[in-house]
């Protein structure tokens, strides 16, 4: 399997894969000026073993709340699509069908239409998201469940050395948890994954898919969504709900995970908030605050525009993206008061003179 890994077609796959739309970017182009020798110095130092993650750029997102991202340089995120090349498809197949996120074919969308279909099947439904999902991540349970499915010791060292170089990343944003029989030396257990690490998202799902197979297993849900750390269980009957949250609780704490308190069971017909949007049984909406945020983005734009700092292209690429997103939800109305009322000019000025004020209508 190891000798897979750095085969040259997988390494300039992932290559590949990891420029797709990031090839204006410096570290992309930097890598791509002399790509035959960085993908051969990479695989070098793989079938050598003495690669060595590079360090992290982290900041801070705000939107939809507060997070540290950390970045890795661009070289280990080619070896992170080559590793997931690898050994993605072999856990892919124990996959259930309604986890939906980091995974072909599926998605946000398909996410909200599952939501919603089973939101006019069953009147009530048990909305949960776990605390602190990726600071979380307990480094010796996830190793375990990877090893399970793997056997060759050098694919196992290499994930060794990933998980190594994220460990502490986000302790700052981990509250310390205690869970049944743990004694002073839990609070130094290695934990926490890079949010940002295409691996990362990827073994957010092999964490979690234990706890998949329970729900559907164990407690007979008949209707489960999942989305990274919210989830969402459909019953006909409240106490159901009920019972199946104490159990959920039970089986998260040998995962070293808790929820936010607050889930309870409600009916259908009052909206499920789920990935930005309000869902009905027939019709959604999209989260004021997720419409706030986006004009007042594109109120930016437009003055970046008049100031010849943006293209029409950006402002084009940037209303589509928003635009395809928004129409999974009943935003006609929305769409129009937002990106209807704006005419672009023609921009027949040099950057940095004067601009001319896109006019409205």
């Amino acid at each position: 399997m190891y000798s897979q890994l750095y085969a040259w077609s997988n390494l300039l796959l992932a290559y590949r894969l990891a420029a797709k739309g990031k090839r204006g970017k410096q570290a992309a182009a930097q890598f791509e000026h002399r790509l035959e020798d960085n993908l051969l110095a990479l695989q070098a130092d793989l079938r050598t073993e003495n690669y060595r993650p590079g360090g992290y750029i982290s900041f801070y997102i705000h939107e939809p709340k507060r997070r540290l991202i950390s970045a890795a340089p661009f070289r280990d995120r080619v070896l992170h699509h080559a590793l997931c090349n690898l050994i993605e498809p072999i856990f892919e197949r124990s996959f259930i069908a309604n986890s939906f996120a980091n995974r072909v074919d599926k998605g946000t969308h398909r996410a909200l239409t599952t939501c919603q279909n089973y939101a006019r099947r069953y009147p009530y439904v048990l909305q949960c998201d776990l605390a602190q999902f990726f600071p979380s991540i307990d480094h010796a349970i996830l190793r375990q469940v990877l090893a399970k499915k793997m056997r060759d010791p050098h694919v196992l060292g290499l994930i060794d050395k990933i998980l190594a170089s994220g460990a502490g990343i986000l302790t700052q944003d981990y509250d310390m948890t205690w869970f049944a029989g743990d004694d002073l030396m839990a609070a130094f257990r290695p934990r926490g994954l890079p949010i940002g690490n295409l691996t990362s998202q990827f073994w957010a799902n092999c964490y979690l898919n234990s706890f998949d197979h329970f729900v559907q297993r164990r407690l007979h849900c008949p209707a489960y969504v999942r989305y990274v750390d919210d989830f969402l269980l459909f019953s006909h009957d409240k106490a159901v709900l009920i019972a199946w949250h104490d159990a959920i609780l039970q089986y998260l704490s040998r995962l070293r995970l808790s929820l936010h308190a607050g889930a309870h069971p409600q009916p259908v017909s009052e909206g499920i908030p789920f990935l930005g949007f309000r869902v009905f049984p027939q019709r959604r909406r999209l989260k004021r605050r997720k419409g706030v945020y986006f004009a007042r983005k594109w109120r930016g734009l437009l003055r970046q525009y008049a100031h010849g700092r943006r293209s029409s292209t950006d402002l084009t690429a940037v209303a589509n993206g928003w635009g395809n997103h928004a129409r999974f939800a009943n935003t006609v109305g929305l769409r129009k008061a937002v990106l209807g009322q704006v005419v672009l000019p023609k921009k027949n000025f040099r950057l940095g003179g004067k601009a001319p004020q896109p006019p409205q209508r």
